[in-house]
């Protein structure tokens, strides 16, 4: 038996949840946390929930700073991104610019570091601000970017696209693979 394909097989995968006190890491966790075969570490910024699940180990990371996102996704298999900057609806639609600036620079930090530490394999949650109400279903290639952008959500909209464009690029400069969700 060699060991070296034995404990690959049988090693937990280290998946990494950024945002993992928020609505949607919330019920990642609680997810993968019924799984024996991964080990999680979850990140939270301002409010840090107490969890009895010895199986998470939480990091207190403000995904702003490069060098502490540097240091939270080294040595993990998988990250899962999300993490933002919100606050409503309210705030998109009269100050729709308070998002923008933190949540490029959390992004930018993320996908950088993957690249930099070979991570596997980032996931990025990203939205459908982009497109407009319809009542019937909407297909990717029916999107254009430069004319279907309702103009309240311009600001949000344009940077998850280039959140998403910054995926493609760093999926063609390295081993990690970036797979973006609508």
């Amino acid at each position: 038996v060699n060991n070296e394909l034995y404990k690959q097989k049988f090693q937990q995968m280290k998946i990494l949840i950024l945002g993992g006190t928020g609505f949607i890491g919330t019920n990642i966790i609680h997810k993968f946390s019924k799984k024996k075969n991964y080990k999680i570490f979850a990140t939270w910024n301002k409010e840090k929930i107490i969890d009895n699940n010895k199986n998470i180990t939480w990091i207190k990371c403000d995904l702003r700073n490069s060098k502490k996102v540097t240091s939270t996704t080294k040595n993990k298999d998988i990250v899962i991104q999300a993490a933002a900057t919100t606050s409503g609806v309210n705030d998109i639609i009269n100050r729709p610019y308070i998002h923008i600036a933190d949540n490029a620079i959390m992004n930018a930090n993320i996908f950088r570091s993957c690249h930099i530490n070979n991570v596997k394999h980032l996931i990025f949650l990203s939205c459908t601000t982009m497109y407009k109400s319809s009542k019937k279903p909407l297909k990717e290639y029916e999107f254009d970017p430069n004319k279907d952008i309702d103009k309240k959500y311009f600001g949000v909209a344009n940077t998850k696209i280039y959140n998403e464009k910054m995926c493609e690029f760093y999926s063609t400069i390295g081993k990690t693979k970036y797979s973006a969700i609508r």
